[in-house]
């Protein structure tokens, strides 16, 4: 981080938005600012502790899923979903971990259009290091109080089941 700003420039841009005569969208604008700036400081923290391991969050999240997974492998196509992340992103994230010895492809069994992806030991065991210090430095030390997580979990649940995220 760098030197702090000794004003809140989306407290400013709010005012702004309210001077020029948009008072009715004036404070979404600044929530959804501020939510947007929330994720590019907590990605920051993440990929801080994971550069050191040679990890992107992208490339964690999917060592992560396969890490849970009973088998340690899953069809590409279910990992994609699972990570709400475009096809073309995962089979990236898959090359790049493939590259470094961390998952293997194979064909599925029973399904001869679905590649799977697998952890290998070495990837199982990065999974575990890197959520470990995740854990430490950064979901452990997040900033918010007991009660905001709660309440941020609520509120961004809602928008999300809202906007189509999910149906549960």
């Amino acid at each position: 981080m760098g030197t702090p700003l000794p004003r809140d420039p989306i407290a400013d841009a709010r005012l702004n938005w309210e001077r020029h005569g948009w008072s009715d969208v004036a404070a979404p604008m600044a929530a959804i600012t501020a939510i947007m700036r929330t994720q590019q400081i907590l990605l920051s923290r993440i990929e801080a502790v994971l550069k050191p391991l040679g990890l992107t969050f992208a490339r964690y999240e999917l060592l992560a899923l396969l890490s849970f997974a009973r088998s340690g492998a899953l069809p590409m196509n279910k990992a994609s979903a699972l990570l709400q992340v475009h096809p073309t992103s995962v089979t990236n994230a898959v090359d790049r971990l493939q590259e470094a010895g961390l998952v293997l492809r194979s064909p599925h069994p029973t399904d001869g259009r679905t590649t799977l992806i697998e952890l290998t030991t070495e990837g199982r065991s990065l999974a575990k290091r890197a959520t470990a210090v995740l854990n430490s430095e950064v979901f452990g030390q997040s900033g918010f109080g007991d009660q905001d997580v709660d309440q941020l979990i609520r509120i961004l649940g809602t928008f999300r089941r809202n906007a189509g995220d999910f149906s549960g």
